[in-house]
């Protein structure tokens, strides 16, 4: 039991290092050597614990991702209101980790390993809004749900972006007018 907890203990000190490390340096700034150092952990019990420098970042942004999660167990609770909501708090309040979060995407094109980390957690993502969709709409079918899912999600990448290269930029009040969009509403 002790041996749990010392692994325990060692994870939270190393996601703790890279956090620290991603705010204050950025992703270029996070070596496995800076993440060891300020972890004050040797490269076995690192390598015991995370794959690679990546995998500890990815669970960094994965925990930052989780924190403003309305429906963190997945059962189908939240709303799409709820979904944006999450989604601004954590590209506004989270902006180190949101900027790593595209960083990685970005990543993504030329690393295939990446790339299908990051296509998992939007496929993942894009499954929780066409589901949003569906109860907001009751009958819509599963192909438009996944569709509205899709181009909400790039308009609110979108002024993600924009917010964190514009600290003036109100996201909020911008992604609350995308679900507002005639274009998304149900025609009468």
């Amino acid at each position: 039991m002790a041996r749990y907890r010392v692994g325990l203990e060692t994870r939270e000190r190393i996601l703790a290092a890279t956090r620290r490390l991603l705010s204050e340096f950025g992703i270029e700034g996070v070596t496995l050597k800076a993440i060891t150092d300020q972890a004050k952990v040797g490269a076995g019990s690192f390598y015991n614990l995370f794959d690679s420098k990546d995998d500890a970042v990815f669970e960094v942004v994965r925990e930052a991702v989780e924190a403003v999660d309305p429906d963190p167990a997945g059962a189908g609770t939240d709303s799409l209101e709820d979904l944006v909501d999450a989604f601004v708090a954590f590209m506004t309040g989270s902006s180190p980790i949101a900027r790593i979060y595209l960083q990685l995407a970005g990543r993504g094109l030329t690393d295939p390993a990446i790339a299908s980390r990051v296509l998992r957690s939007h496929r993942r993502r894009v499954e929780r809004f066409a589901d949003a969709w569906q109860r907001h709409e009751p009958g819509l079918d599963a192909i438009e749900a996944e569709h509205r899912a899709e181009v909400t999600l790039a308009a609110l990448t979108g002024l993600g972006m924009t917010a964190l290269m514009d600290p003036g930029f109100d996201m909020r009040a911008h992604a609350q007018r995308v679900l507002q969009d005639p274009r998304l509403q149900p025609e009468r």
